[in-house]
């Protein structure tokens, strides 16, 4: 009988440190194929250097935007005090900081992106559903905070050319000039995604105390208008405590939590460069919800003020800004907008969808080429309209927001925590055949409880003011609740749908 050698066992492909994170084993071959790219490889260790301060400063960032203080000073438009707008978007930062944090886990651990970090759930190929959907998503964003930024430059060219700019001759509605703003702001917004992450976190860092400033001039200058703190926290709220208010209450803290839906999704693109689950954890738990906070308390305070002063609620900042005869104060808050809509955006409205488009066709689209495809998106899915009115806004675009992008986030915690405890195989995230492949590189499965999560998310919504009516009357009970909704249900019947599959090789 000869005697046969023992197989040598296969050497690792991937590795895992003392401090948990894993990356591709050295000297193995990183992923090739056409379902990897560059930009969609896992980030190695030693590039994976953000502090809790560069976590906490891109918060800062984001939160202190327009848009943000929109929400608050929509809310007061809307019918609400200054405290019942601040505890309810207190409240919704709180709750969507849970999966934002679950989410954001596989980032430094593994250095992957979300839509890398899909594919275990929905396949190799099906991860382009949630991706393709938050980039859109993430389009109609950045169409919006561009036409703010747009806004700001209107203004102030205005200020300082003269009635000639403001008063020149209207297309579509707009003063052509308002066009060229807008066009200006978004080729700035095009040369720094081009120029790379480190240009962004670098650009984040010092964007986030000067936006904070001028937040804070913005508080002192509508106190000295309306003569002090007294009349900013007077306004009444119209709705009271009662049922008017709690009827108003649910469908608006849907629609807060719908503001950051997106990121809970795609967080994984910044934390893949996170230093340790501490750095990003903590970064984040100290950003968001405190951030967010407190810019939530100085625009309704700004708003409640231009309603004491002006006899309405100005809800938009530029708007408001644009009041002023002070040249210089106009100068400083204008740019103030600008510097914090370009944080914003850049940020959390191109990165993402830059990595989601490259993800459809890792070959032959890159980074670069993504961010400049949500570009061009975010014009044509006029931003201007979306923008217009703060029931449509809040209602309708933030709610639909939450609802479907609720729906994601629920399969991805369920996969990754539930079914998988936080363990994936890197290689196999790139590879044909392997463990997240599926049937055809789809996981049918998810794909059901991300259209049945849907359906009762979002298709009770009203659709005004871009359509009349409700898709499906019959669920208009539901729709005041879409994130949660579109979140629990796609939850519950992703674990039910893989319980059946049964466990095999695939779980790893």
């Amino acid at each position: 009988m000869t005697d046969t050698a023992p197989t040598a066992p296969p050497p690792p492909t991937q590795v895992t440190l003392a401090d948990g994170r894993v990356e591709i084993a050295p000297g193995a071959p990183a992923p090739t194929g056409p379902y990897a790219n560059e930009d969609l490889l896992p980030v190695p260790v030693e590039k994976r250097t953000w502090t809790t301060y560069n976590f906490s400063a891109l918060w800062v960032g984001m939160a202190h935007n327009t848009a943000s203080w929109t929400l608050a000073s929509g809310l007061i438009a809307v019918g609400m005090d200054w405290k019942q707008a601040v505890f309810t978007i207190a409240l919704a930062n709180v709750i969507v900081l849970i999966p934002m944090l679950l989410t954001g886990h596989a980032g430094p651990k593994y250095g992957i992106p979300f839509p890398v970090f899909a594919r275990a759930s929905f396949g190799i190929r099906g991860a382009n559903l949630p991706a393709v959907v938050r980039a859109l998503v993430a389009c109609g964003w950045f169409g919006i905070q561009t036409w703010i930024g747009g806004e700001a430059i209107y203004f102030l060219a205005g200020k300082l050319v003269g009635s000639g700019w403001t008063d020149a001759a209207k297309v579509g509605g707009y003063a052509w000039t308002m066009w060229l703003s807008f066009a200006i702001f978004w080729a700035l917004q095009v040369v720094i995604i081009y120029r790379g992450m480190e240009t962004i976190r670098r650009f984040e860092n010092w964007a986030a105390p000067f936006v904070l400033v001028g937040a804070f001039v913005m508080l002192w200058w509508m106190s000295d208008k309306a003569g002090g703190f007294g009349p900013l926290f007077d306004q009444p709220s119209k709705l009271g405590w009662g049922p008017d208010f709690w009827k108003l209450f649910a469908p608006a803290l849907m629609g807060m939590i719908g503001f950051w839906s997106t990121l809970s999704l795609n967080i994984p693109d910044f934390t893949r460069y996170g230093k340790s689950q501490k750095a990003q954890t903590w970064g984040q738990a100290l950003g968001l919800p405190t951030t967010m906070t407190l810019f939530a308390f100085l625009s309704v305070m700004v708003t409640s003020g231009s309603q004491a002063v002006y006899g309405e609620a100005i809800w938009d900042p530029v708007q408001l800004a644009a009041k002023t005869d002070n040249t210089v104060g106009l100068l400083f808050a204008l740019v103030t907008v600008l510097v914090a809509t370009l944080s914003v955006n850049v940020a959390a409205n191109l990165v993402s969808p830059a990595f989601d488009f490259s993800n459809i066709a890792p070959r032959r689209i890159s980074f670069r080429a993504g961010a400049l495809a949500t570009c061009v998106l975010g014009v044509l899915i006029f931003p201007w309209k979306l923008y217009s009115d703060p029931q449509g806004y809040i209602f309708t675009w933030l709610g639909l927001v939450g609802g479907l992008l609720g729906t994601v986030a629920g399969i991805l915690i369920a996969d990754y925590w539930i079914l998988r405890r936080a363990k994936l195989d890197l290689t196999d995230l790139y590879r044909t055949g392997g463990r997240y492949w599926y049937e055809g590189g789809w996981n049918w499965r998810a794909v059901v409880a991300f259209v049945a999560g849907g359906v009762l998310a979002v298709g009770g919504a009203s659709f005004k003011p871009l359509i009349d009516g409700r898709p499906i009357p019959a669920l208009a009970g539901l729709a005041d609740y879409g994130w949660a909704v579109g979140l629990g249900t796609s939850m519950v019947l992703y674990l039910v749908l893989m319980a059946a599959r049964g466990r095999d090789r695939t779980i790893v």
